[in-house]
């Protein structure tokens, strides 16, 4: 993995004290530590195995949120407790939403909410590349100050998702086309399969708060057994009872299949681990995946 370098800095220094930013998940948090560097104070309200779908405000969030300067969220739902709350401080401070920045033609409609689409935009680097872009237009305006330190950090940051986007088509081609699906808890991964060229088939819709059933269970056992799939994955984000009943499943179909590791879908690793940043997550996913079922 690159290490990204801020260069150059802020003009007056001295004089501008440093903004506080809130953002809802890792992912967020990460790319605005890239964009504003040493500049602001960046915090993440969700951590490591944190699920946004089911995540409800503390009410220490919502006075972190409200003493922030700025806050960065997903938006198209995945924060879906907290909606109320954005709306409420948006008539406060700057409140960014990510899936805002994106076209419209780029977004998977949702199989979940009618009207409504896909919030995993992360997992098709290039898609997160324009949601990068359109952040680091509203924090130029936000701190015109730090405009050309945010502007040089972007464009370092590009660069470096932009490797990314080709490592990931690289390496999901080196998996045989019959055995290139990826079955997971939750169907988080559909900008991936569509950007990457990979089939994904989940147990759960595109929100946890969807419940599965036995009927779920067997429809998925019996595609799995159908299509003679190695593996599945769990998520770390999502409990592995889902998948576990999957495996029995399969087992007693006749079509014993092996747990392909742990990926990262709705929040990052821990801290200080290559995991910990989006770059490293996405990777490691990439990584687990071939590994699993080359």
């Amino acid at each position: 993995m690159l290490a990204c370098q801020n260069t150059g800095s802020p003009q007056n220094t001295d004089a501008l004290a440093k903004p506080r930013i809130v953002c809802t998940t890792g992912m967020l948090g990460d790319m605005v530590k890239h964009l504003m560097g040493d500049s602001a104070e960046v915090e993440v309200l969700m951590g490591p195995g944190v699920d946004p779908h089911l995540y409800k405000a503390t009410q220490g969030d919502i006075q972190r949120l409200s003493q922030a300067q700025a806050i960065v969220y997903n938006g198209l739902h995945l924060e879906g407790k907290m909606g109320s709350i954005f709306e409420k401080l948006k008539h406060q401070k700057a409140v960014i939403a990510a899936g805002d920045m994106v076209s419209p033609q780029r977004l998977i409609n949702s199989t979940d909410f009618a009207g409504a689409h896909d919030p995993h935009i992360w997992f098709d680097v290039s898609i997160w590349v324009e949601a990068m872009s359109g952040i680091s237009r509203e924090l130029q305006k936000l701190y015109p100050g730090w405009a050309n330190y945010i502007i040089q950090n972007e464009i370092n940051y590009r660069s470096e998702l932009e490797e990314l986007h080709n490592f990931c088509i690289t390496h999901i081609n080196k998996i045989s086309k019959d055995q290139r699906v990826m079955v997971t808890a939750h169907d988080a991964f559909k900008y991936f399969g569509r950007a990457y060229a990979i089939k994904v088939r989940g147990l759960q819709g595109i929100s946890t708060t969807a419940e599965y059933g036995l009927q779920d269970v067997t429809e998925l056992v019996n595609f799995i057994s159908d299509h003679k799939i190695k593996a599945l994955f769990v998520e770390s984000s999502v409990p592995k009872r889902s998948i576990e009943a999957v495996i029995e499943g399969c087992k007693s179909k006749g079509h014993p299949i092996k747990l392909g590791g742990e990926l990262f879908s709705d929040a990052m690793g821990e801290a200080g681990t290559p995991e910990g940043t989006y770059v490293g997550m996405v990777r490691h996913n990439v990584n687990t995946t071939v590994e699993a079922l080359k």
